[in-house]
């Protein structure tokens, strides 16, 4: 199973509130390039499909960061697997269609040549995480917990205001899940 096969598996197995047939009709359809689109210019998943892929990594490392003992014992954090589907496959979903095939020169052996890159431009610059949540609601509600925790996914890494970062974290465990769980796809998976 490839990763977009993979992603519509987990969303349809997994998010069945009202709207979500329409976002996901909207995800498929030749408005959006999310399963085309990369997830970053240079770093983690810089080549096409790397968005969709980013996304089911981090489905499931917040779902096994969920399913921990500590987690839910120790810290009483107990989410939906909806919650958990929603939060993972959807908090980059403002990274739709602002990537562009592009070139750039490098060097190579004391010769430049020019290769395949992307760059960013994004049409709607509403912010990152925010951004998601504004197109998600859309098309379907959100939970209180669901939209702070993508709205705050990128932690203490965003330029938001420090402060709103840790009491996000603090009121919505599922902020400080996600944010982990973004953290090792990019860092440990994705390298």
């Amino acid at each position: 199973m490839d990763k977009r096969e993979e992603f519509l598996s987990l969303y349809q197995e997994n998010i069945k509130r009202e709207g979500a047939d329409k976002l996901l009709e909207y995800l498929q359809s030749p408005q959006s390039d999310f399963f085309e689109a990369p997830a970053s210019t240079r770093f983690h998943g810089a080549y096409a499909g790397g968005l969709c892929e980013h996304s089911v990594n981090v489905y499931h490392c917040l779902k096994a960061y969920m399913e921990r003992e500590r987690v839910r014992e120790t810290y009483g954090f107990a989410t939906s697997d909806e919650s958990i589907a929603i939060a993972a496959l959807l908090h980059d979903l403002c990274k739709v269609n602002c990537y562009k095939p592009g070139t750039r020169n490098v060097k190579e052996n004391g010769v430049w040549k020019s290769v395949p890159t992307f760059e960013y431009s994004d049409d709607l610059p509403y912010g990152h995480g925010e951004k998601s949540v504004y197109i998600i609601t859309g098309f379907m509600r959100l939970t209180r917990e669901e939209a702070f925790a993508i709205r705050y996914h990128m932690g203490f890494a965003g330029t938001e205001d420090q402060r709103n970062v840790g009491e996000a974290f603090q009121r919505f465990p599922l902020a400080f899940a996600l944010s982990t769980a973004d953290m090792e796809a990019t860092y440990f998976l994705e390298k």
